[in-house]
Parts: C-alpha cells; sequence; structure tokens
C-alpha cells in the first residue's frame, strides 16, 4: 500500500528505522528485484516495459554494497560504456576520487582485486560515485552512499553530489539525516508505509518520527 511519485529534477530523501523498506524501493525500482503487485512507472511507462538494460542506464542504483571486480579502476568506472579516458578523469575529479587514484602504483590502470579489497570502503565508495557520473544517468538512486566514508572525505562528495544531482532525479537514502537537509522532499517511512512528509524544517515544526530520528542522531553525533 505504498503510493508515491518522484518529479522531474526533484530529490526525494527516504529516512525511517531500520526495516522500514527504504532499501526494498532502491531495489525495485531498477528491478534488482521485482514486485508481487502493483507497478512502478518511469514518464508513464511500466518498468516491466523498459528493456532492463536500457532501464538501469536510466535508473542507476549506488548501493550499501559497492560492486567493483577484478580489473583496473578505470574499467570499473567506465564498466562497458564506450567513453574516453579524459570523461572517466572528469568524472572522478567531480566526486574527488582524481586525488587518490593518482597516487595509486598505476593510477588508472591500477588492477583492483576481487572485491576491491586493496582500497579502502570509502575508496571503493567514490569509484562508485564517479562511475555514476560518467554513465549520466536521468535517475540516480543512492542508498546509504556515504555510509562508509569518513566525515572529511564526506564533505568533499557531497559537494560533488550537488552538481551531480543538479537537472537529475535523484532518490536519496542517508545515513546522516544532516545530508539530506535541503532535500525537496523527505519521506519518512515506517513499517512499509509513508508516516510523513515534507521538508526538512516542516517536518520538524510537526515535531514526529522524523524529528525524533533527527534529534537522537544530533544527540549521538555531538556526543
Amino acid at each position: 500500500n505504498l503510493d508515491f511519485s518522484v518529479k522531474p529534477g526533484e530529490m526525494l530523501a527516504i529516512v525511517g528505522y531500520t526495516g522500514a523498506g527504504k532499501t526494498t524501493i532502491t531495489n525495485l525500482i531498477p528491478r534488482l528485484w521485482d514486485i508481487d503487485s502493483g507497478d512502478i512507472r518511469i514518464d508513464g511507462i511500466s518498468v516491466h516495459d523498459i528493456p532492463l538494460n536500457e532501464l538501469r542506464k536510466t535508473a542507476l542504483p549506488v548501493l550499501q554494497d559497492v560492486f567493483l571486480f577484478s580489473g583496473t579502476i578505470a574499467d570499473n568506472i567506465k564498466m562497458g560504456l564506450d567513453i574516453s579516458d579524459t570523461q572517466v578523469i572528469d568524472a572522478a575529479k567531480a566526486v574527488h576520487a582524481h586525488e587518490f587514484i593518482m597516487k595509486m602504483p598505476e593510477a588508472y590502470n591500477t588492477i583492483l582485486s576481487e572485491g576491491a579489497t586493496n582500497i579502502s570502503s570509502g575508496q571503493r565508495q567514490l569509484i562508485s560515485f564517479a562511475r555514476v557520473i560518467a554513465h549520466d544517468p536521468s535517475i540516480i538512486i543512492l542508498d546509504e552512499a556515504t555510509s562508509s566514508i569518513d566525515t572529511e572525505t564526506e564533505h568533499l562528495i557531497q559537494l560533488g553530489i550537488q552538481k551531480i544531482l543538479s537537472g537529475r532525479t535523484s532518490i536519496v537514502i542517508a545515513h546522516r539525516l544532516s545530508t539530506i537537509k535541503h532535500a525537496d522532499r523527505i519521506l519518512v517511512l515506517s513499517d512499509g508505509r509513508v508516516l510523513e512528509q515534507g521538508r526538512h524544517q516542516e517536518l520538524m515544526d510537526k515535531d514526529g518520527l522524523y524529528a525524533s530520528l533527527y534529534r537522537l542522531q544530533y544527540k549521538h553525533s555531538a556526543v
């Protein structure tokens, strides 16, 4: 019984306790999982009527578990896309991945091990961001995309992300609620249903679940 829409170019944030259904939504849109009933439409067309490869180019997810394969850093950013080395570098620069890549033994030609265990979790996430920019999707889905990155690195990414999301539709599940304060709209989920929705200040003024979550997180970060 979940029903909501996202306008073109809108940044929609989804928050809620663990198990509320946030990650399920991000998996359903690009059909990593399939729905049992109902429908998901992009520009009025059911996702089941859009070829899978086209759907996943249009709506590109950046999930909690970053998928990187054994190969060069450049190939991991391209991921089969026919783009130039300059475009790869530009994408990496946009999310501040270029700096650490240039420090690697062979820069963009450095071979990543299976699962990219030879770089840090934060660096893996930065490469996945660069991949998003290189593929230039219409819809970006970020699921806990900065949860494994230190605060300093996250700040740099937030600057890049603001440029990336401009003009695109985005659905963002944030680990830190402070990162989605500027969202056009925030959905607060509870048990798979929309409990509250609105902008950050509207929800704070309402003093409901969102305000409780925000205060709880702020208190922990302050400590």
